[in-house]
């Protein structure tokens, strides 16, 4: 009787910057994979509000201790890079219906490209269902509380940019 081979899936994005959106998809991931490794892609076109440097280290701080999560950097093919690294799963989250037509052509580009490489979608907690980095970086930028919506390291990292203090209560609708 042969061991059962480790399964690392590779949750690639932005993460500018995480939120507990992600922190579900990567629970979630790692209820059904043995390691997730958190991708975080290079984007030269892009203008984050975060270095990648500063990305990496608030993931890590979000996950110190969790041996089955590594955060890491790509550019070019992301199935280039899961092969690479040894991964066999790709996950996605998918927030909402309007997610999933670009996600479901990723996902045939990347199995056409490497048929090796499953793609997985996900979804968060209801809770999160409308979440995202761009979404809370608004919020915070206008001056709303995004406490519960990332984790704690980010919100601090968030007033250091901004040069703020914590809302002293969430606001109600």
């Amino acid at each position: 009787m042969s061991a059962r081979r480790r399964t690392l899936a590779v949750f690639p994005g932005s993460f500018d910057p995480i939120t507990n959106g992600h922190v579900d998809i990567i629970a979630r991931g790692l209820q059904v994979f043995d390691e997730v490794t958190v991708a975080i892609l290079q984007n030269l076109e892009k203008r984050p509000l975060f270095t990648t440097e500063e990305r990496v280290e608030l993931i890590r701080e979000a996950y110190r201790g969790e041996k089955r999560v590594t955060v890491d950097t790509f550019s070019g093919l992301l199935v280039d890079y899961a092969v690479g690294k040894g991964a066999s799963v790709i996950v996605r989250g998918l927030r909402a219906i309007s997610d999933f037509e670009y996600e479901f052509q990723m996902a045939l580009m990347n199995r056409r490209l490497d048929h090796r490489i499953e793609t997985v979608f996900m979804m968060p907690a209801e809770q999160y269902s409308y979440l995202s980095s761009r979404l809370v970086k608004e919020v915070f930028q206008l001056g709303g509380d995004v406490r519960g919506l990332v984790p704690p390291a980010v919100e601090r990292k968030l007033r250091d940019k901004y040069g703020r203090q914590a809302t002293a209560k969430p606001r109600r609708a």
